[in-house]
């Protein structure tokens, strides 16, 4: 807040934040690919915290906006993805690469598929929220949400560990895709398994239905995502993406 404040008496608005944070990953995985990693993890955390900035800003202008927080969350993607575009340039152009801790030959190629397996485990860490919100079910649960994502990241270029990183990023970042849709399944059961021990089921003496069960079987059917879960099937704690 000693920043941001000041930083609104200036004039400067959440989406200006937003677009600098843009531009500060691209300037970062420029900095990556050319093979500055100390520097890139540098910039990888302070990009990481104008993703921060933004939202404090809206706070603190009281002008939170709904186009404003879809904003923030595209251009999170785009801004990570890119990051792992320099990653990606960087193993490239350095086809000799040998961590003397990586126990297997042509890091290379590892650690283009660690990247690619990244990119797509964040992206879809952050599409089954989303469709999980657009059905009705809060959906924030999983062990590597974009703040660890980030943070893992920083640690490997600074620590000159980036192929490690990049395993870690790949393996868990689909694992708490899982999760989620793991999260999702269990809310949708449990909320049918209450609704079925508490609705009483008709009865008809024919044995035949009346007229508009359908339409409500359908009804009951689209209630059933608008629980909220906050329960972790791994035992992963809350996070946002």
């Amino acid at each position: 807040m000693i920043l941001i404040k000041p930083l609104a008496r200036l004039g400067i608005t959440p989406n200006m934040l937003t677009g600098i944070g843009l531009l500060l990953s691209v300037f970062t995985a420029i900095v990556i690919a050319r093979g500055y990693l100390v520097i890139g993890g540098c910039l990888v955390l302070l990009a990481g915290i104008f993703d921060m900035f933004d939202g404090a800003m809206a706070r603190v202008r009281q002008s939170a906006t709904t186009f404003g927080a879809f904003l923030d969350s595209t251009i999170d993607r785009y801004s990570e993805s890119i990051i792992l575009l320099g990653m990606l340039l960087y193993a490239y152009w350095h086809p000799n690469l040998q961590d003397p801790l990586w126990p297997f030959q042509n890091e290379q190629m590892w650690m283009i598929t660690f990247i690619y397996l990244s990119v797509v485990g964040s992206l879809m860490v952050s599409y089954t929220k989303a469709r999980a919100e657009g059905l009705g079910i809060e959906c924030k649960v999983g062990i590597l949400a974009r703040p660890e994502r980030v943070i893992l990241l920083a640690l490997g270029l600074l620590t000159n560990t980036g192929i490690w990183a990049l395993a870690l990023l790949a393996v868990f970042s689909n694992v708490t895709a899982v999760e989620r849709m793991i999260a999702v399944w269990h809310t949708i059961r449990q909320d049918s398994h209450a609704r079925t021990h508490t609705e009483q089921p008709a009865s008809n003496i024919s044995g035949s239905y009346p007229t508009g069960t359908q339409g409500a079987n359908s009804e009951r059917e689209q209630d059933v995502r608008s629980i909220p879960s906050t329960v972790p099937p791994f035992g992963g704690g809350s996070q946002q993406d």
